[in-house]
């Protein structure tokens, strides 16, 4: 399952993978924009820890870490 989440001229991909029956891993990656090099492996894939999550959840984590993430490289949104 995926969902892309729009933040400040960037995207968020979330990827959700069934670990059991009503849960999930997930994993998010950030494109877009400039200075992307600095997030992560160039960009890549990153699984969020502490999981599985429900599907709510996993969605909602990935996208504060993706947001998290952007802010951390933009700075404070004024």
């Amino acid at each position: 399952m995926q969902r892309v989440i729009a933040y400040r001229s960037f995207e968020i991909h979330v990827e959700l993978t069934p670990a059991t029956q009503d849960t999930f891993d997930v994993t998010f990656q950030v494109k877009g924009g400039t200075n992307l090099e600095v997030l992560g492996a160039r960009g890549g894939r990153i699984p969020l820890r502490n999981g599985p999550f429900t599907e709510r959840w996993a969605y909602l984590i990935a996208e504060i870490a993706g947001q998290a993430a952007i802010d951390l490289l933009l700075g404070p949104d004024d």
